[in-house]
C-alpha cells in the first residue's frame, strides 16, 4: 500500500492537469474565421482542403498536435488609415551629447560630484535646431544646475523625486525660453553623485 499510494497520486496529477488542459485550451476560432474566409473568397473547395490538411495533422500523431496546444500569438493589427495600427508619434527624444558634471559645495571646497545625462523631449522636427544651438543651451543647463547644486539640491535625499520635479521644471524652463513651447519635457535619463 506504501509503493502504491506515490502511483496513485501521480496519476490523479496527471489526470488533472490533462484535464486542465483541455479546459483552458484556446478556442480554435481563428481557425475557424480563415476557413469561412476562404470559403467566401473562393467557394467551398477552399475549405475541403482545410478539412484535409486537418487530417494529415491528425494522422502525423502527437508531434502535430503540439504546436496547436502553444499560445496563439497575438494578431498584429494592419493599419487601415483609421488609427486602428500603430500610433503615429508626434514627439521626438532629442539626448544631449555630452554628462554634464556638477561640483557639490560645502565648506568652500567640493564635497562631491554630480554627473547627470539629460534629454529633451520635443515636437517633431526639432532635433537640428537643438543641436545647432545645443552650446547655448547647455550653458543655459548649467546655470540652473549650479543654482540647484548651491541650493543644497544634490545634498542628502537628492534623487527624491519633488527634488528632483523642481530640477526638471527649472531645466524645462529654460528649455522653453531658449526653443518655446516646442519642448515638452526635460528627462533626467542618468543621475549619479560620486563623493570627492
Amino acid at each position: 500500500m506504501g509503493k502504491l499510494l506515490p502511483i496513485l497520486m501521480l496519476l490523479v496529477g496527471v489526470g488533472a492537469g490533462i484535464g486542465a488542459g483541455l479546459v483552458l485550451a484556446p478556442a480554435e476560432e481563428p481557425h475557424a474565421e480563415e476557413g469561412e474566409s476562404h470559403a467566401e473568397a473562393g467557394g467551398e473547395d477552399h475549405g475541403e482542403e482545410d478539412h484535409a490538411e486537418d487530417k494529415d495533422a491528425k494522422d502525423h500523431g502527437e508531434d502535430a498536435a503540439k504546436p496547436a496546444a502553444k499560445k496563439p500569438k497575438p494578431e498584429k493589427k494592419a493599419d487601415d488609415g483609421h488609427g486602428e495600427g500603430e500610433e503615429v508619434s508626434t514627439t521626438e527624444f532629442v539626448k544631449i551629447n555630452n554628462q554634464f558634471v556638477v561640483p557639490v559645495v560645502a565648506s568652500g571646497r567640493v564635497e562631491a560630484l554630480v554627473v547627470l545625462t539629460l534629454s529633451l523631449e520635443t515636437a517633431l522636427g526639432l532635433r537640428e535646431v537643438v543641436y545647432n544651438r545645443e552650446p547655448k543651451l547647455r550653458d543655459a543647463f548649467l546655470q540652473v544646475l549650479f543654482d540647484h547644486s548651491n541650493m543644497g539640491g544634490f545634498q542628502g535625499a537628492f534623487t527624491r523625486s519633488n527634488n528632483l520635479d523642481i530640477l526638471r521644471g527649472a531645466l524645462l524652463d529654460v528649455a522653453q525660453r531658449e526653443f518655446g513651447y516646442d519642448v515638452l519635457n526635460v528627462l533626467i535619463v542618468d543621475i549619479a553623485r560620486q563623493d570627492v
